[in-house]
């Protein structure tokens, strides 16, 4: 029986300074459809019709309002940077569409037209800064990043994080997407002496800092000892620009490789079988993968594609993903997820050293900031009206 096909939107930018993870998220995406298409657990096909924006937001517009108006796309799985997603939100709320977005950002947004499917700061913000708190106690922060809304987000919540604590943040640097010169701020970082360096920079201004970084430690010694913090960091990164350059950084994030889980294990073996066994899957893929397979879950379980349907199904889900147990909280739109935190080592592999319980109730909005502060991290109780996969 042939089966019917369903039109899904892949909107991630291949090229451009970012494109390196964008391919990662596409990849991940691809993966979840074409399993969803090879099993007979599902009477229809999700038919991907990509395109690639280039980082440019103006074609981020143009290709949405193509897929939803030329071809009659209903659901996009896409969006890296959150100007992107604030670009064709609009667009998406004024067609009645739903966008899967799989990027860990800043947070301060609920839309009854996006399932987050990516970290929102409580899940990884928080317990950086915890972290710091506890180990850096009194020590500098100094903030280097791209000028856009990402940046700028994270930076004010680090900000009112550390607000009475000793040190503080001493210093904040934006670049221009894309930018890649920093001798001034890395000879602004030696003047002034920081203790801890939080990395906020995106694709190759990113890749080019981590460089001139290490080659600025060989003439200034003291940089060796800063504290290095990112919240973007993936092992696909590492291997482009060498574990010498990122040696040591802590990061913050809700999925690594080197989980140990037989959903992850098996995660990475159909993935490289699918895009070689050097490709290498990061956080970002994984939540694409994810906003696939809920997807595909979610139409099966309504039987149609229709958007309020397939948020009533999704919000009844539950997956054991390769990070562990993960659910859309109907009350925001966001995903329970499992924050992590761990450290770049010798051999380049991220090895976590800390992790929470269990899943964590997304805060987008930051309410309960104070229950973080002084009671940690709890398990969150898995509703008895969910469907578990497995």
């Amino acid at each position: 029986m042939t089966k019917a096909s369903i039109p899904v939107g892949i909107l991630y930018s291949l090229t451009g300074f970012y494109g390196g993870i964008g391919r990662e998220m596409r990849n991940g995406a691809l993966l979840a459809c074409e399993e969803a298409n090879e099993s007979a657990a599902y009477p229809f096909r999700l038919d991907p019709i990509e395109f690639d924006p280039g980082g440019s937001l103006e074609a981020y517009q143009r290709h949405c309002r193509a897929l939803i108006q030329e071809r009659s796309v209903r659901h996009i799985i896409g969006c890296y940077t959150s100007a992107s997603r604030k670009a064709i939100l609009p667009m998406i709320e004024g067609h009645g569409c739903l966008l899967w977005q799989s990027a860990r950002y800043e947070g301060f947004e609920s839309s009854e037209n996006v399932l987050y499917i990516g970290s929102a700061p409580n899940q990884n913000v928080v317990p950086l800064m915890q972290y710091v708190r506890e180990s850096h106690s009194g020590d500098k922060i100094y903030c280097v990043g791209s000028n856009y809304v990402w940046a700028w987000e994270i930076n004010r919540i680090v900000r009112e994080y550390m607000e009475g604590a000793v040190g503080g943040v001493t210093a904040e640097r934006l670049v221009p997407m894309g930018d890649a010169s920093f001798d001034h701020i890395i000879r602004d970082i030696v003047r002034t002496r920081p203790r801890v360096l939080l990395n906020t920079l995106i694709g190759q201004s990113a890749y080019s800092f981590y460089r001139a970084w290490t080659e600025a430690a060989k003439s200034f010694p003291f940089l060796n000892e800063v504290t290095k913090l990112s919240l973007t960091l993936t092992e696909p990164e590492i291997r482009l620009v060498g574990t010498d350059a990122v040696r040591d950084y802590v990061v913050s994030s809700v999925y690594f490789q080197s989980i140990a889980r037989a959903e992850n294990q098996s995660f990475l073996e159909r993935y490289r079988d699918r895009f070689g066994q050097e490709s290498c899957p990061s956080v970002d893929a994984e939540a694409a993968y994810l906003s696939g397979l809920f997807l595909a879950r979610a139409i099966a379980e309504a039987g149609t594609t229709d958007v309020e349907a397939v948020k009533t199904a999704v919000y009844r889900d539950r997956i054991e993903a390769p990070q562990g147990p993960v659910w859309i909280d109907a009350d925001n739109n966001h995903a329970y997820l499992t924050p992590r935190l761990a450290r770049v080592s010798d051999d380049g592999v991220l090895r976590t050293f800390w992790e929470a319980p269990g899943p964590v109730k997304p805060d987008p909005f930051l309410t309960w900031v104070e229950r973080y502060e002084s009671g940690g991290f709890r398990p969150a109780e898995r509703s008895s009206g969910q469907r578990q996969e497995g």
